[in-house]
Order: structure tokens, then sequence, then C-alpha cells
């Protein structure tokens, strides 16, 4: 049985408390305003909220902001021509009680946090919406919304503001599968232990380098571990700079996107036998030698500072010295395997600014 998820669990709870906390000012609220139910009163507010606040597009990041943009909203819709409005009877309602103020924070907060996944949830651009991994054997696609139209796979982009799973998380790869590129077919996975097998035995075999091998390893331990498995960011292994072409320059080791941020970190596994060792140096000059050596340490800095001008890559690299240590390494991953819920705590001082003392 899946384990719950501690932060979805406090927000139930905060909601509950709310819910008796806005049922206690309901009697004074009603006397106040002059309506004449909890229904009518919570129509009134909660019914503006797509009209002042742009919910299809905007990326809400707390409770206080979700209230902020809500009477920013609001006071853009108040009359400015001397014409009264539907807008300026529903001002002078809350402006008029103390009560009717407070409900309607503890309503709008309570209203985010209801709706906290798909309002807080910043979708990828279009550009982002789609990455591919693996060596060019054995390719594979992953895809926020995939369709197979006219002989390719895209993403259908209406629909990605509404995709539920996080962004790039095991729940997305549950989700959407694999898409295999060029062909109507897919590589889903029926649990979380089935893509760890793939991810494991598959993905990451493919490389041959013990450590990588040991990274996916401590990967999967913890996924297993975890309280959520299905929001753990994707350990995403040979990330290929150039996506779907056959001919691409690079493949980063391993990737992990942020589902909140969108902020992508890139490990590279670099021990001196793959990446810096020079052979066939007999007969050659200190200086021939000198010169292929950095030649060498060129090419592996182009490679991460061009990931991070095309992706916004910015990648770890770690040499024999870290490579002793697997588990320090792994600790550098862990960091962002577990994003940050952003605050939200509402500040009454919104209120008291925008009804005035």
């Amino acid at each position: 049985m899946a384990k719950r998820d501690p932060n979805k669990t406090a927000r139930n709870k905060r909601i509950e408390t709310m819910k008796v906390q806005l049922r206690a000012l309901l009697p004074t609220v009603l006397k106040e305003t002059g309506l004449d139910s909890e229904a009518s009163l919570n129509a009134k507010i909660g019914g503006k909220a797509d009209e002042f606040i742009d919910l299809k597009n905007e990326v809400i990041t707390s409770a206080e902001h979700y209230a902020s943009l809500y009477l920013d909203g609001f006071k853009g819709s108040l009359s400015t021509t001397g014409w009264r409005t539907s807008f300026d009877d529903m001002y002078d309602l809350f402006a008029g009680s103390k009560a009717a103020q407070q409900y309607m924070m503890l309503f709008l907060e309570r209203s985010y946090l209801k709706h906290y996944d798909e309002y807080s949830k910043r979708r990828p651009s279009e550009e982002e919406a789609a990455i591919w991994i693996g060596q060019n054997s054995a390719d594979y696609g992953l895809l926020v919304t995939p369709r197979f139209a006219k002989g390719d796979w895209q993403n259908d982009r209406s629909e990605i503001r509404h995709f539920k799973p996080g962004y790039w998380t095991i729940g997305h790869v549950l989700e959407t599968g694999f898409v295999i590129p060029g062909k109507n077919k897919r590589m889903p996975f029926a649990d979380v232990d089935a893509y760890l097998d793939f991810f494991e035995n598959v993905l990451v075999r493919h490389s041959k380098s013990k450590y990588q091998i040991e990274l996916a390893e401590q990967y999967s331990a913890y996924v297993r571990a975890a309280p959520n498995p299905l929001a753990v960011p994707l350990l995403i292994p040979e990330l290929r700079y150039e996506g779907r072409e056959t001919k691409h320059k690079y493949r980063l080791d391993f990737t992990v996107i942020d589902p909140v941020t969108m902020q992508k970190t890139g490990f590279e596994l670099s021990p001196w036998s793959s990446h810096g060792e020079l052979t066939g140096t007999k007969g050659k000059t200190q200086k021939e030698i000198n010169a292929e050596a950095s030649a060498n340490f060129d090419k592996e800095m182009k490679k991460h500072k061009q990931y991070y001008k095309k992706h916004g890559i910015f990648a770890l690299i770690y040499t024999d010295a870290d490579l002793a240590d697997m588990g320090g390494v792994f600790a550098d991953v862990e960091e962002c395997l577990s994003p940050k819920e952003v605050n939200t705590q509402l500040n009454f001082h919104l209120l008291s600014s925008f009804f005035g003392p």
C-alpha cells in the first residue's frame, strides 16, 4: 500500500480547520452583509476567481500570491468612471464587515490549498516538454502529453497544463511511458518496480560504467523507500544534447528536473580512465602530450557549457577523488530529489491595505 504524502495530509488538515473557522464566522458575516446563505456568500467570492486571475496560465506559488492576484484583479475591476458595477457593490459589501473580510481571506486560502497541485505547477514550455534519452541503438522519448501524428511523436499542447502527475517524476513516466522514435509504440510501466528495473537493467546498464550503475542502484533504493515514490523526480540517464537527432554531440550521464521550478541539474561522472587518460604517448614530446591533454579538457568543458547555453542545465562534475565515495555523490543527487513546497501562510495585511482601516 502506497504511503501517504505528508504534505498533502498537512494541506487536507489545514483545509478542514479552515472549514470549521469559516462556519464559525458565517452567522456574523450573513448578518452584517445581508446575504441569505453560505452558498450565495461562497459564490460571490469564488465565482469571481477566474475573472480576477488568469487561472489557465498563471503559476501561483503560495496562498498569499493567490490572494494578491485576486485582490489585484478585484481592484482593477472597480469602476473608474462613476458608473457603478456589481464589482463596486461587492467591494462595499465586504468593506463594511471585518468578519466578511476575514471570511474572504480564509476562503481564498482554502481555495488555493484545494487546488494547490494545479495552481502551483510551473508548466514546461513547448521546447521543454519533450526529452530524449539513451544511446543511438536504444533511445527513447519522454513527453508530457504524447500523441502520434503524421508519423512522429509530439505533445498535445492544449493538455500540458492539465497533466496531473509532477512533471519529470516517477509518476510522470508511469502515466505516459516512453515513446519509441518514429513508431506508434510506447514502452509502458505497470508500477514503480517495473520502471526501476528497466531503468537499472536497460537504460543504465548500456553505459557499462560501474559508477553509473552504482548511482542507479542507490537511486532505486531511495525511490522504493520514499513516502510517495510517484512524486520523486526522475534521475534521467543519458540525456541527449541533440534530442532525437541520430547524429548528436553529447549525452549527459544523469539529469534531474525539479517538477516545481523546472530547474535542471546535471551529474557527470568523469573518471580519469575514460575522460582524461592519454594513450599512445610513446614517441610524443611533452609539448604534444600537453596539447592533447588540453584539447581533451577543452572538449569536456565545451560539452557542459553547451548544455547550459542550450538546455539551461548546470552540470556537477565528479572526478576520481569524488567517485571514491559514491555515497557522497548520491547525497548531492538526493538534494535535488526533494523539491520544497512553497509557503502557504497568508498575510492579513493584504486585507487592511485593500479595504482600508
